[in-house]
């Protein structure tokens, strides 16, 4: 078992992995930016270490900053939880090179799947049904425009680095192809650091749906069911379940065994999740593979009872899996909403300030990973995420009210929150019946901006 861990990240995921650590006897250290010196996961750590000022690329995204610390504090392995440097293949090599436990997958793994062209391949390799598109990144507009007349439009023009719903731009008919190439190579050059597009068949309608799966270095790789991550605004999540509703046994059972063919075509460890598109006359495509812990993971985790942060930890030490396939079965329904510091009613505007009468929810099957505290300062530099509210239930019903009832109970004033827009989101026919599509976030807004609901509380 690894003796100590340095966490390279900040807010609730620090916080969560940081209660893993303790929980396995592992001592924490949190590496921190200046703007969160006060944070909730520098006081629960058992040592901290400053890596630099506010802004991420002096900070979180500081390799040699980070590897200093971990040399300072004796650390032993790096925990990049998600976001900055954790699906970055140069930070988990230079973690290999130096002899430190990069607790995730190999830099090998995050390279061959963080590029999206790349891992298109591989799930066709393995027998995973992909999107028609482009085989590999098109060198050009002439070579889109090509692709795109072959498969038929609306298409997605999706940069091959792309990450958190970053460079992706949808095309509905031809005249709008030159545009929309122009704007998403240059953005993907500026964000992503890599101009490479390919193109993409874009399926209107589909529901998002992922499957976990956990892999050992010994060979063994089991998936923890699905979820439903369909609920979405600019391509980033706002409400996951686990499991998936409205799913026939078959459907379920396919993209289980296609999500661990892809995590064995590669020989995968650790944390994973492999993402399609499901349409509406049931069909399945492999969109990518995240080869990391997902903001997502408690609803597997209520769900199956299985700690993931925890297997990464144990994983990464070398140790055989525990759970075995035949062990995993989704015993409750689990949904989550993401509570972040952004006014839905004002075009998703960021918020920051001081947080006052803050009110966590409570109750019988709620959970809250967070790291607000009364007092504490949102700071604008990072994230919106404040808080995951994760309801439990015996079945979905249950879980619905019982997440109605902690987002009644959940107050965070001085910031502005998106709470009103998820108690919208429970009122809709269609997420009540769980046959919601990635369009419905867009249909709440067109109500919420109409019934001007309050975007705090």
């Amino acid at each position: 078992m690894l003796k100590t861990i340095l966490v390279a990240n900040r807010g609730e995921i620090a916080v969560r992995v940081v209660r893993a650590c303790r929980d396995l006897g592992v001592r924490s250290v949190v590496a921190y930016s200046a703007a969160d010196r006060d944070s909730l996961a520098v006081e629960l750590a058992d040592d901290a270490v400053c890596l630099g000022p506010a802004p991420a690329g002096q900070s979180y995204q500081d390799i040699s900053a980070i590897l200093y610390a971990c040399a300072r504090t004796g650390a032993d392995g790096v925990h990049p939880g998600y976001g900055f440097l954790s699906e970055d293949p140069a930070f988990a090599a230079t973690c290999e090179e130096v002899g430190l436990t990069f607790v995730g997958p190999s830099s090998g793994h995050i390279g061959a799947m963080g590029d999206k062209s790349l891992a298109r391949t591989t799930a066709a390799r393995a027998g995973v049904p992909v999107l028609p598109g482009s085989a590999a990144p098109v060198r050009g507009l002439a070579e889109a425009t090509e692709v795109a007349a072959r498969i038929g439009y609306p298409v997605a023009l999706k940069a091959v680095a792309g990450a958190g719903g970053k460079g992706i731009a949808v095309v509905g008919t031809p005249g709008e192809l030159a545009a929309a190439f122009d704007e998403t190579t240059r953005a993907a050059g500026a964000v992503l650091a890599d101009p490479r597009v390919y193109v993409e068949r874009f399926l209107p309608r589909a529901r998002h749906i992922e499957v976990q799966v956990l892999g050992d270095r010994h060979g063994t790789v089991v998936d923890l069911g699905e979820r439903d991550c369909s609920v979405q605004r600019r391509h980033q999540k706002l409400v996951e379940e686990c499991p998936a509703p409205a799913l026939d046994t078959a459907l379920r059972e396919r993209l289980r065994t296609a999500a661990k063919a892809c995590a064995r075509e590669i020989g995968y460890h650790s944390a994973g999740t492999v993402e399609f598109l499901v349409g509406a006359d049931g069909s399945a495509y492999f969109i990518e593979m995240n080869t990391r812990l997902q903001v997502e993971h408690p609803v597997t985790e209520q769900s199956t009872g299985v700690d993931l942060v925890e297997w990464m930890i144990r994983i990464a030490s070398g140790e055989p899996l525990g759970p075995r396939q035949e062990d995993i079965r989704l015993r409750a329904h689990c949904v989550e909403a993401r509570v972040t510091a952004e006014d839905h009613t004002s075009g998703w505007r960021s918020s920051a300030g001081r947080v006052t009468g803050l009110r966590l929810p409570a109750g019988p099957g709620i959970r809250v990973d967070t790291h607000l505290f009364d007092g504490y300062f949102v700071p604008p530099h990072y994230d919106s995420l404040l808080a995951k509210v994760i309801a439990t239930g015996e079945t979905r019903e249950q879980a619905l009210r019982r997440l109605g009832r902690a987002l009644h109970e959940f107050r965070c004033d001085g910031v502005r929150t998106n709470v009103d827009f998820h108690r919208a989101l429970l009122r809709t026919t269609e997420f009540q019946a769980g046959t919601h599509r990635l369009d419905i976030a867009d249909e709440v807004l067109a109500v919420a901006g109409t019934s001007g609901e309050d975007g705090n509380r």
